[in-house]
């Protein structure tokens, strides 16, 4: 493309930047008309006059034997008048127009290079704003990312805790189960058992608590990566808009890589004016921030979710202790007056059987007196005749038949109501034993089992964040 065709098309306006030219008639013999036509007439149209200076007459030349036109002398004085005007005016009017041509340089000149300030101070500005709004970004990024971290962990510890709350109720539903074996009368409905019940129920919705919070910080940290992933492809925009900017800015007339681009100013691709533009960053960092705020109440809530839990779970944690520790307090009362009455039901059946065996004795003893007195009745019946008399003797043997007899029913009576109470004895006994055998097995069943179970727990420093953080 030669210099000047890029201003010939008709169908683009550029200006272009020129410096005044000293010395050069041959630059300007190139850029001004060249003029083709050097007969008078064509010149003297610009005074209105007629383009005819005359008819030319035929003379006879002898010295050639041929016939010439030839002009008047009259006409030759005119032709010069003629060309002397045409001069001036032509010099006049050239002399306007290179001032008209100088002027039109310099102020082209000044206008293109103060346009071209003008914009390499814009771009300058739009540089500023967009190195300001990725600033922010980044900021906002870097703000962001630390909040998912942050949550990520609470996430994390969260996790933790929930898992740590299976081993509490774990061994919530195994005393539950041991306490199951308990015997006889003591398969109360205690509040040892009522505690537990209450504790399994806590733990339960203690874990339901933490699943649901659980799913909230899911669901938040999804909305903190759209809004940091938005934040990044913004910073990213400004990133590629900076460095663009900023090359266009330092872009001056002697750069490399300048050159022409016919109709690039007729093409407009762009989507956003200023106003949008900022306010697109704008709401980016706003929805960040919404975004980071309810991240950080959702971290409040995760910590006060931990805290309640670990306070309810320690605090009823500690209630079922202390109802283990009364049950078994008064179920070792009951066992130890048990086996004291134990004790002195032994010493009864001893001493009742000792009894017995005195009365039998006493029984037995009265066999020979009643022999005695029955053979003397008997010995005396054998008297005869008028010796058959009902003397004091014989009343005084038949009372003491009647009295030995009489002690003996007594005794007899006392016995069988001293077997009798010594049956009742040996099945109180009995019973006793295994009430007794019932509070043992309790007492091992609360004590060991289950006490041994909830006494290492959660004295352990691996338990987890529940019961090693702090409560209020």
């Amino acid at each position: 493309m030669s210099r000047l065709a890029y201003y010939d098309n008709p169908a683009i306006l550029r200006t272009r930047s020129v410096t005044p030219m000293s010395g050069g008639g041959g630059e300007m013999s190139k850029i001004l008309p060249y003029v083709t036509d050097k007969t008078i007439s064509r010149h003297l149209g610009f005074t209105g006059r007629s383009l005819d200076l005359g008819h030319a007459r035929s003379y006879y030349n002898p010295a050639r034997n041929a016939v010439y036109s030839r002009y008047t002398t009259q006409d030759w004085g005119h032709s010069n008048s003629m060309n002397y005007s045409l001069s001036e005016k032509e010099r006049s009017f050239a002399e306007r127009l290179r001032a008209d041509a100088w002027r039109a340089v310099k102020e082209t000149d000044a206008r293109t290079r103060n346009r071209q300030n003008d914009i390499t101070k814009k771009l300058g500005e739009r540089v500023y704003d967009i190195a300001f709004w990725k600033s922010e970004l980044n900021n906002e990024v870097n703000a962001m990312a630390t909040e998912i971290e942050n949550l990520k962990e609470y996430r994390r510890t969260l996790e933790k805790a929930l898992g740590d709350t299976a081993n509490p109720l774990h061994i919530a539903e195994e005393c539950l189960m041991h306490r199951e074996k308990r015997q006889g009368i003591d398969l109360v409905h205690d509040d040892v058992e009522k505690s537990l019940i209450k504790e399994v129920d806590i733990i339960k919705r203690c874990q339901a608590r933490m699943k649901k919070v659980l799913d909230k910080a899911h669901v938040q940290l999804k909305m903190d990566r759209a809004a940091q992933h938005t934040l990044e492809i913004d910073a990213k925009d400004k990133h590629h808009a900076q460095g663009l900017d900023d090359r266009m800015q330092q872009l001056r007339n002697k750069s490399a890589g300048i050159g022409y681009h016919p109709g690039i100013e007729s093409i407009d691709n762009t989507i956003t004016i200023p106003d949008s533009w900022a306010r697109f960053t704008q709401e980016n960092i706003a929805r960040s921030q919404r975004e980071r705020a309810a991240s950080e109440r959702l971290r409040g809530e995760i910590d006060s979710c931990l805290r309640a839990c670990a306070n309810d779970m320690w605090n009823h944690f500690n209630s079922v202790n202390n109802s283990f520790n009364t049950r078994i307090r008064e179920t070792t009362d009951a066992r130890n007056k048990l086996q004291s009455h134990l004790q002195r039901t032994m010493q009864e059946i001893f001493d009742m059987e000792n009894n017995i065996n005195l009365l039998r004795k006493a029984i037995q003893d009265k066999e020979m007196p009643m022999k005695v007195a029955q053979t003397r009745l008997d010995e005396r019946t054998r008297r005869i005749n008028v010796e058959l008399c009902n003397d004091p003797v014989m009343k005084s043997l038949q009372r003491e038949v009647n009295e030995i007899r009489d002690s003996v029913r007594i005794l007899k009576e006392r016995l069988k109501a001293s077997e009798l109470s010594l049956a009742r004895l040996m099945k109180t006994k009995a019973t006793l034993e295994h009430d007794i055998s019932v509070k043992d097995n309790s007492l091992k069943t609360d004590s060991q089992y289950c006490m041994g179970m909830r006494k290492g727990f959660p004295m352990d420093p691996k338990v987890g964040p529940v019961f090693q953080m702090p409560i209020c």
